[in-house]
């Protein structure tokens, strides 16, 4: 069970209403599964992009006590300069830019896909976007941080997503990842792309969760990112 998908159940998927020329992939966050977000995204669905939220599989978490529940990758600590799980961070990165292939082998281009997630996941996301050999069309990351930071700008440089566009979102009220997460990952952030594309946006009252607000603001990113093909 060490960050192998073959662990982990078949995505929850909201299939395109019709044929499907974009796709989101949007990673849950730690202890949970994809099937919230794929409600939320049932919610606000783009007729031709298709959302897929897999579930990531069960393994021990340091933090919690040894604990077993859906992660990406192991969680040690939460402070800024705890230790990170490497090996399955990079793991963990390498399975969802198979998930990618797997997509662009469907037809959908992965300069037509845009990649997400929440807390843990959008860790992921940010990581394997930056990292990947694969154009993508924009990166969702909520409530998040970005992992193995130190290994930066150095661990993307033969990335093609220097030029991604980012919709980067934080809760004010956020007590499991603070808020200066978000600021010092927006900041390393433009180290790493060009900074005129990163989009970070702040919401008060909200803890580590999402809000109505932000639901809204995805929307209209994903829309920009993937318009229709005439």
């Amino acid at each position: 069970m060490c960050g192998n998908n073959m662990s982990a159940p078949l995505p929850a998927i909201v299939p395109a209403a019709r044929k499907a020329t974009a796709a989101v992939i949007f990673l849950h966050g730690l202890g949970d599964t994809g099937h919230s977000w794929a409600e939320m995204f049932a919610g606000i669905r783009t007729s031709h992009v298709k959302y897929i939220c897999p579930h990531a599989p069960i393994m021990p978490v340091t933090l919690n006590m040894n604990m077993a529940m859906p992660s990406w990758f192991d969680i040690i600590g939460l402070s800024p300069d705890a230790e990170e799980d490497d090996s399955g961070i990079k793991q963990a990165a390498e399975n969802i830019k198979a998930l990618i292939d797997q997509e662009v082998k469907n037809g959908i281009p992965s300069h037509r896909i845009v990649l997400g997630g929440f807390s843990q996941g959008g860790a992921l996301s940010l990581y394997t976007a930056l990292t990947s050999q694969q154009r993508l069309a924009g990166v969702v990351a909520l409530s998040c941080w970005l992992p193995l930071r130190s290994s930066f700008p150095q661990a993307a440089a033969n990335s093609v997503n220097k030029e991604i566009s980012i919709l980067q979102c934080h809760g004010e009220a956020d007590p499991l990842v603070p808020l200066v997460f978000g600021c010092l990952t927006v900041e390393k952030l433009k180290s790493i792309v060009s900074p005129a594309n990163i989009n970070f946006k702040t919401y008060p009252r909200m803890p580590h969760s999402s809000c109505p607000q932000e639901i809204m603001d995805i929307k209209q990113f994903i829309e920009k990112q993937l318009p229709p093909i005439s």
